[in-house]
């Protein structure tokens, strides 16, 4: 499977995603706290039943979230943390900027079809989203928010998808370039085996945290700090389908192939989701600034 066809799949089925999520009720009246934007009623039983694995309140305590700041998320997807994100951020007279996928390709619809999605979804409920600024990255994109707007960054288990399409540096190099001096890149993925062989496609889904570490730095990033909030230590990362066996996608067959009936998922529900790192880097405060 090449990169560009696991990327046309990966869109499709967010494209599932993305319209199968319909707006939940307004957010309450007043400031909001991030517990409380992780426990509303609008997010859905499937998004919260995750939090379990995925952490968001210590996370983004850990990353830094605060009223009144302006956050990007790169590839928001179908909304999974858009719907903590943009709420909490509204309540609280902060500003998020999504950097979704790129749509002047004429010939990818998926594409275009997930970011519909997503903006019909932001719209339905302006009350409880506020003014979410959508914008695009991908390989031929521009800047993702304005030149040093940002007090943070957040890269939530895409890189491994930029690595495949070959954008992961400008990854890097779009956050550093939107980031306030002092400001914070969060980073969540899946991490693999740091004795195993370094993949740059990623075509497993893993990705070596010291291959992360060093795309970051070099693009003029500073490791803050490393945490284990969502370290899955049953995780064998040796899957048959890559990480992608593991729930919430529960692979059963090669990728673009028709799911496999007979395919034994026990095993690997009982992993439950991926090992992931997650980092915190700095934009480096000029000593003349």
């Amino acid at each position: 499977m090449t990169p560009l066809s696991r990327r046309s799949v990966l869109l499709t089925s967010l494209a599932l995603a993305a319209c199968s999520r319909a707006a939940g009720p307004a957010k309450p009246k007043g400031p909001m706290t991030l517990e409380a934007a992780v426990a509303g009623s609008w997010r859905s039983p499937a998004d919260k039943a995750r939090d379990a694995w995925r952490h968001p309140v210590d996370s983004l305590k850990f990353w830094g979230l605060k009223p009144g700041q302006t956050v990007v998320e790169f590839w928001p997807g179908a909304g999974w943390y858009t719907d903590i994100l943009a709420p909490y951020l509204a309540s609280n007279g902060g500003k998020l900027y999504a950097a979704n996928l790129e749509t002047n390709d004429p010939a990818n619809a998926a594409a275009r079809q997930v970011v519909q999605a997503y903006g019909d979804r932001l719209a339905a409920n302006p009350r409880l989203y506020g003014k979410v600024q959508v914008t695009a990255f991908g390989p031929a994109s521009g800047p993702v928010a304005p030149p040093g707007s940002a007090d943070l960054v957040l890269f939530l288990r895409n890189l491994h998808d930029w690595m495949a399409a070959g954008i992961a540096e400008k990854a890097f190099r779009d956050a550093y370039a939107v980031l306030k001096p002092g400001g914070v890149l969060g980073v969540e993925e899946h991490r693999a085996d740091p004795s195993g062989v370094p993949d740059p496609l990623a075509a497993n889904g893993y990705v070596q945290q010291a291959y992360v570490v060093k795309l970051a730095q070099e693009a003029g990033f500073v490791l803050d700090q490393a945490s284990e909030i969502n370290a899955n230590p049953k995780d064998t990362k040796d899957h048959p389908f890559g990480v992608w066996t593991l729930p919430p996608v529960r692979r059963s067959s090669p990728l673009g192939q028709a799911p496999d009936a007979k395919f034994d998922h026990a095993k690997y529900d009982a992993i439950g989701e991926s090992d992931r790192m997650t980092l915190r880097f700095v934009k480096r405060v000029s000593a003349h600034a």
